[in-house]
């Protein structure tokens, strides 16, 4: 995955996390949610990922009048067979990148639910597979912008992580006007590894070992979201098992075929925080959900590393 991750970054310049956690994601068979405000790179960063990786790639563009069929598929009759055929959506690609998927309506973007879960969809009570490995690459803008509609939190819970782009440092941004004031460095880059390499990867990463120790800590930091003051929402149990993955696919990428207690804190944030909702009182002394996460790993005793 280090060719992946160099590749990437010819064209997301000083973002070494944000790709990192995308690789990880993508290793842990999950689904990554890009938010933050237009202009950042979100787009690019999801681009770049399935171009370095020969495999097959769709966008969805979300807009108001995206329709559930655009995205699963529709049957359409054939009159030269005099039978209907299958005509597949958006969804089937090994990267599907959704792009502003907030700017769709709640129904479009719940077409997206059993694909995302069970990596299939069902028509006209036929189901179709999707390819492996699957992974949907999602951006959205701010839900205070006009134009949008708030992700369910049914929808939000499917993603494995979240992770917002953030604005780049100077010399990140003076190198990205002398890399992109051109041409885009899309065009340049070339594929380093493909599809059926990524669902080897993926079968070795299950084999990463977990202490039982580390799966009572996980259990337990994702308990602690349940029990905080701070939060009227806590992590689901899909939070512990989807957290589990990750940590896994972080400790093959940083070469170990063991997770320790800096995996779990290292990915508690971006994978819990889109699950949890803040208390009241939480939301009048302007914490954020990233400090409480910070605050519920720090509240729970590290296992004996003996």
């Amino acid at each position: 995955m280090g060719r992946v991750r160099d590749a990437v970054e010819t064209v997301i310049e000083g973002k070494r996390g944000a790709i990192d956690t995308a690789l990880v994601v993508m290793l842990a068979e999950g689904h990554l949610l890009l938010e933050d405000v237009p202009g950042v790179g979100k787009t690019m960063l999801a681009k770049a990922l399935g171009k370095a990786i020969d495999c097959k790639v769709n966008r969805v563009q979300f807009t108001p009048d995206l329709l559930p069929t655009d995205i699963t598929g529709v049957s359409i009759y054939n009159q030269a067979t005099r039978a209907f055929e299958f005509k597949q959506g958006g969804i089937f690609a090994n990267i599907v990148l959704g792009d502003e998927i907030n700017r769709a309506s709640p129904k479009t973007q719940s077409a997206m639910l059993e694909a995302m879960e069970e990596r299939q969809v069902s028509a006209d009570g036929t189901t179709y597979k999707l390819p492996s490995p699957f992974m949907v690459i999602a951006t959205q803008n701010p839900i205070e912008m006009e134009g949008t509609y708030p992700l369910p939190e049914a929808q939000r819970d499917r993603f494995m992580a979240r992770i917002e782009m953030g604005y780049p440092a100077e010399e990140a941004e003076i190198e990205m006007l002398r890399s992109h004031g051109g041409r885009s460095p899309l065009a340049d880059l070339k594929p380093v590894t493909d599809g059926q390499t990524i669902s080897g990867l993926v079968r070795a990463v299950t084999t990463v070992y977990v202490a039982p120790a580390l799966e009572r800590y996980i259990v337990r930091v994702v308990g602690a979201t349940r029990t905080t003051r701070d939060l009227r929402l806590g992590a689901s149990p899909r939070s512990s098992l989807q957290l589990l993955r990750a940590c896994r696919a972080l400790a093959a990428i940083s070469g170990r075929d063991y997770i320790t207690p800096d995996d779990v804190a290292a990915l508690a944030v971006p994978v819990l925080a889109h699950r949890v909702l803040a208390s009241t009182e939480s939301q009048l002394a302007q914490r954020s959900v990233e400090d409480i996460i910070g605050s519920c790993v720090r509240s729970v005793p590290i296992p004996d590393r003996s």
